[in-house]
């Protein structure tokens, strides 16, 4: 990963990790699920997400449809600030 930005934890050894990378000159958002191995050091997998910056837009827009969907069937709770 080109530039790390920010990561969340997935389970007890993996996090999925946000972050800018870099394929022959073209950048892309990406995320990409990470495990910890024997020695404690975090290694990528190929388990990801990788969008062309072109298409970050689209990709965002779909993510709050889906953000939507969720909350609207009762499938996850507003965050807390969005309850207070």
């Amino acid at each position: 990963m080109s530039e790390f930005i920010a990561e969340m934890e997935k389970g007890w050894n993996e996090k999925i990790v946000f972050g800018l990378s870099e394929f022959k000159g073209k950048k892309y958002a990406d995320l990409r699920i990470y495990f910890e191995d024997d020695e404690g050091e975090w290694k990528p997998t190929k388990k990801g997400i990788t969008v062309s910056l072109e298409r970050f837009w689209e990709f965002k827009e779909n993510l709050q449809k889906l953000e939507e969907y969720l909350l609207e069937n009762k499938h996850i709770e507003p965050p807390p600030e969005e309850t207070e």
